[in-house]
């Protein structure tokens, strides 16, 4: 039963780790960072770097930044955009860490599996942001941002202590994400129709009817 157990934590620990950093990946690193060395929580030996004092302030710094920038419409797309090549990877990474000293195989197994649900969950997230953008008002872009970064804590949290109630939630989350990513790319597909014309829009429709050339021959002029 205990290894059973362990098991199951680990393949929480790992899907849980690829999923947070789709999300938000520098409150990823820093919660597991500051946990590992507070004692609440051990780590493998090849994920106990996050808990290095560097590796704690550059996320923690990185963090900081992306909480302003994550609130800002607009610039939360931007930041988005940029960071789809870094969470990705960087979900990959963490995922085969988490599984600490294995064989290669199932160390890439995890990064497979890292890197998908990072790619999933943050394009839930990018496009979601999409939409959001269309309406002005600022506020359902913090609500989005604070919702989000519960989300992480209470997710790492939830699979690091309740490892079976983690995956079950994962797994509603994947189905929700088969439903709403085609709803997404559809809204998405609309706003960029609609900026498309905006920026390429009609040119000024010429006033009056357009000159014609004519192919009749002249007449002879008329002797008065």
């Amino acid at each position: 039963m205990d290894q059973l157990e362990q098991t199951i934590s680990v393949i929480a620990l790992t899907m849980g780790v690829g999923w947070a950093s789709g999300i938000n990946l520098y409150a990823t690193i820093f919660m597991l960072g500051l946990l590992n060395n507070m004692g609440h929580i051990a780590l493998p030996e090849e994920l106990q770097v996050v808990g290095d004092p560097l590796v704690l302030m550059a996320a923690g710094f990185m963090y900081f930044v992306e909480f302003f920038a994550d609130k800002i419409p607009g610039v939360d797309s931007g930041w988005d955009g940029l960071h789809t090549f870094i969470r990705i990877p960087a979900g990959a990474v963490l995922a085969a860490g988490a599984v600490g000293d294995m064989s290669i195989a199932v160390e890439l197994a995890a990064a497979l599996v890292g890197g998908s649900l990072a790619a999933g969950s943050h394009a839930a997230k990018a496009g979601s942001r999409v939409l959001i953008n269309t309406s002005p008002e600022p506020v359902t872009n913090w609500t989005a941002s604070i919702s989000e970064d519960l989300l992480v804590i209470g997710g790492l949290w939830a699979a690091l202590n309740h490892p079976v109630w983690f995956l079950a939630g994962l797994v509603l989350f994947l189905l929700l994400l088969v439903w709403l990513l085609p709803k997404l790319w559809r809204g998405i597909k609309k706003v960029f129709h609609f900026i498309a014309g905006l920026f390429g829009g009609a040119q000024d429709e010429p006033k009056g009817p357009l000159p014609t050339l004519s192919t009749k021959p002249s007449a002879p002029n008329e002797v008065r």
